[in-house]
C-alpha cells in the first residue's frame, strides 16, 4: 500500500491533501493540549501531508517551540516545503526509521494508522518517538456503515483505509501496544465537515440522538472520530 503514497496516486485522488480540514483538526489538538496544560517545546507529526496542521499550530504555540513534519510522499513534501521556516522543518522520510537522540515532547498521528498495513507494529514503534502521543482515529464502523457498505468501500478506494475502528477497538489497539491512555474525546467530523448531501442530511439525527446517548449514537449512526492523548 505504500505505493499509493510514493507513486503520487494518493494526491491524484485527493489533490488538496485535506488542507481544508486542517484548521478543524488543529482546534481539537489545541483543545486537548490546553485541557492538560501541555506546552511542548518540540513537536512532530508523522504523515503530515501538506504540513498545514503544523503551520497552524505554530501560530498558537510558544515562539520557542520547534515543529517537525515527516512525510513519505514526495509530492506532499513539496507542498510542505512552501510552509517551512526557521522553527518549522520538514523531512521526506519515515519517522520510524529516523534516528533521534531525544524523543519529541509530543508526536501527532492524525488519521494515519488506518492507512498502515501493519498498524499494530506501526503504533508499537511510534511509542519511543515521543513523551506524549496524540492520535486522531476515524470511527468508521457503525450500524449504518455496515448495513450500507459503500462508505467503507469508498474509504478504501479513495483514501487508502485498510482498517476500521470503533471507539473500543481504537482504544484497545493503543493499550495492547503498550500505551497509557491519558484522555480521549469524540470529534464530530461529519457534523462539522459534512461534504456530501447524505452527510448533511444525517447531521440532524446525529445531533438529536447524541443529546440522548452519545456513545450509542456513534455506534449506530457513526460520523465521529476519536482524539486520544497517550503516554
Amino acid at each position: 500500500m505504500s505505493e499509493l503514497y510514493l507513486s503520487g496516486e494518493y494526491i491524484e485522488k485527493n489533490p488538496t491533501l485535506h488542507v481544508e480540514d486542517s484548521a478543524w483538526k488543529t482546534k481539537h489538538i489545541v483543545q486537548m493540549l490546553q485541557k492538560h496544560h501541555l506546552s511542548p517545546m518540540t513537536l512532530c507529526e508523522i504523515g503530515c501531508g501538506a504540513g498545514e496542521i503544523l503551520r497552524l499550530l505554530q501560530l498558537q504555540l510558544p515562539p520557542e517551540t520547534q515543529l517537525y513534519g515527516y512525510e513519505i510522499s514526495r509530492q506532499a513534501y513539496e507542498l510542505c516545503k512552501t510552509r517551512e521556516n526557521d522553527r518549522l522543518h520538514f523531512f521526506c522520510e519515515d519517522l520510524l526509521v529516523h534516528t533521534i537522540d531525544i524523543p519529541y515532547d509530543l508526536v501527532l498521528c492524525m488519521d494515519v494508522i488506518e492507512h498502515v498495513e501493519d498498524y499494530m507494529g506501526f503504533v508499537r514503534q511510534l511509542r519511543s518517538k515521543g513523551t506524549y502521543k496524540l492520535f486522531h482515529i476515524p470511527l468508521e464502523i457503525s450500524v449504518q456503515t455496515v448495513l450500507r457498505a459503500s462508505p467503507i468501500l469508498k474509504g478504501r478506494h479513495q483514501y487508502g483505509h485498510l482498517h476500521y475502528f470503533t471507539r473500543d477497538t481504537a482504544l484497545a489497539t493503543l493499550q495492547d501496544t503498550g500505551y497509557e491512555i491519558v484522555d480521549w474525546f469524540y470529534t464530530p467530523v461529519n457534523l462539522d465537515l459534512a461534504k456530501t448531501v447524505k452527510a448533511k442530511l444525517a447531521k440532524l439525527p446525529r445531533r438529536l440522538f447524541s443529546r440522548l446517548n452519545f456513545d450509542l449514537t456513534t455506534r449506530i449512526l457513526g460520523g465521529y472520530s476519536l482524539m486520544v492523548l497517550t503516554k
